[in-house]
């Protein structure tokens, strides 16, 4: 898959606040990305725009004519419906008419046994899968997941791994935005790291030149507190 969602000097101002200050990036062409940064960096603010959900003060948002699925930090479904209820409902609205991938989705998930069960009622892991659920439901080509891993338990974190992983590798884009670098590190293909409304840096995963026994989330730490004027040894 070559289409990307291309952001071109977007700046997202608040008031006197600028979320998001002239930034430039690439989204998509099959690549398995993660969107790093510090609270207040503007991560949420740049999902919210590749959304369509906040416009940009300036700059602009272009987004192919692909399918695209979407996760969100705070689950986003109707609380009064069952789990099989809320698939249902959202198939309908997007036209996903491949059952049997709903049914693999639901599998890989383990949401089957809260099929029957008010989405208002579910536990946070529970309601985070079923979030998961209608983000996957029309199999969509750029895969938009922010804070995936909130609330699941180790087991059910390590499920979703693999299922991103063979989803990657099945030729769709997948973008997350996360604190947990570590989780995704292994399977990466490319890291954006914002801080303070910019890119901090945009890496291509294999481009890295990480020593033996350094991490991911080691040079991620490191690039932010550089940036902050902090010593990392003042921290260790």
């Amino acid at each position: 898959m070559s289409e990307y969602i291309e952001l071109n000097g977007v700046t997202r101002e608040y008031d006197s606040v600028v979320a998001v200050d002239d930034l430039s990036l690439q989204i998509g062409g099959g690549q398995y990305h993660c969107l790093l940064g510090p609270n207040g960096s503007g991560k949420s603010t740049l999902m919210r725009l590749v959304l369509g959900l906040t416009q940009p003060t300036s700059g602009t948002v272009t987004v192919p004519d692909a399918v695209i699925g979407c996760g969100f930090q705070r689950p986003n479904f109707y609380p009064s419906l069952t789990v099989r209820q809320n698939i249902s409902v959202f198939a309908g609205i997007v036209d996903a008419t491949d059952w049997e991938w709903n049914r693999t989705v639901i599998e890989e998930l383990r949401l089957s046994r809260a099929l029957d069960r008010r989405a208002g009622e579910l536990s946070g892991g529970f309601g985070r899968k079923l979030d998961l659920a209608l983000a996957f439901i029309k199999r969509p080509e750029i895969l938009l997941l922010d804070e995936p891993l909130g609330a699941l338990d180790d087991v059910s974190t390590a499920r979703l791994l693999d299922f991103l992983d063979w989803y990657a590798e099945d030729g769709n884009s997948v973008f997350i935005s996360t604190h947990r670098i570590s989780e995704f590190a292994e399977s990466l293909d490319r890291v954006t790291v914002m801080h303070r409304g910019e890119i901090a840096f945009d890496r291509e995963r294999a481009e890295m030149d990480l020593t033996d026994g350094e991490s991911l989330q080691a040079e991620y730490v490191e690039e932010i507190l550089e940036r902050e004027g902090i010593e990392s040894e003042l921290l260790e």
